[in-house]
């Protein structure tokens, strides 16, 4: 059984429809508390009021901002779902792969970005990486719910599987062409690395091409989940109104 704290969190994981057992509510919680408390009778999920002191409890060294939800696991997709829904749509796939973030605020911050910019799929490693966890549901804002996560064995060998499937996978890489000088319009891969050792030597082999951010001022890097937003973005900017 997992946990989802927070209210925006629960609320987005009720509108999305996933399977909640129950939800606790500190007793005297007000403002946006009621609404949560309206969809979950309305979707019929049991609502039990505790003390503070006992929420505390049940999620210590958490901001729970007075309400939990107790949900089924984090059921993660599948990519080859993924590509065909969008090839069902009538579009290009946009997918992120990230290699090695350990952070889940870093992971939670990512998919709330995907989510933003469009992106159809986030794929993480079963090995060095975090996955789906309270904090990473929470710092996403509830995007999770929205943007499919999938874990895979091998990074490399979903890079060319992507590959096979007309996908182009680019790597962001300090030693890259700078990022708005790069074709990322289609169907496109992002791989982006960890703060401290950046993609692995092996995946980045395996990537057609690598892209940088242009960096003007003395700090020679940006936190993951900045940098992966910016580069997003940037398929966002470049994509246009082309791919809805």
């Amino acid at each position: 059984m997992g946990k989802i704290e927070g209210r925006n969190p629960v609320i987005e994981a009720i509108r999305a429809e996933h399977e909640i057992d129950s939800i606790v509510i500190a007793n005297g919680a007000q403002g946006s508390v009621k609404k949560i408390v309206a969809m979950a009778k309305e979707k019929g999920i049991l609502v039990k009021y505790v003390d503070k002191k006992k929420l505390d409890e049940l999620a210590p060294g958490e901001n729970h901002q007075g309400v939990v939800a107790f949900v089924s696991e984090y059921g993660y997709s599948e990519l080859e779902d993924v590509l065909s829904k969008v090839e069902k749509e009538g579009r290009s796939p946009f997918i992120i792969i990230l290699d090695g973030i350990t952070d889940p605020h870093n992971l939670g911050a990512i998919i709330r970005t995907a989510d933003a910019s469009g992106a159809d799929a986030i794929v993480i490693p079963k090995r060095r990486s975090v996955g789906i966890t309270s904090t990473v549901v929470k710092s996403s804002a509830g995007a999770v719910e929205y943007v499919p996560v999938c874990r895979v064995t091998n990074l490399v060998s979903t890079i060319k599987m992507l590959k096979e499937e007309g996908v182009w996978v680019a790597a962001l890489d300090m030693g890259g062409q700078q990022l708005h000088k790069s074709n990322l319009k289609g169907s496109i891969a992002l791989v982006v690395g960890s703060e401290g050792e950046g993609v692995s030597r092996l995946v980045k082999e395996n990537c057609d091409f690598t892209v940088s951010i242009p960096m003007k001022g003395r700090v020679s890097s940006l936190n993951a989940s900045v940098a992966a937003g910016v580069v997003m973005y940037e398929v966002l900017r470049q994509r246009g109104d082309s791919e809805g």
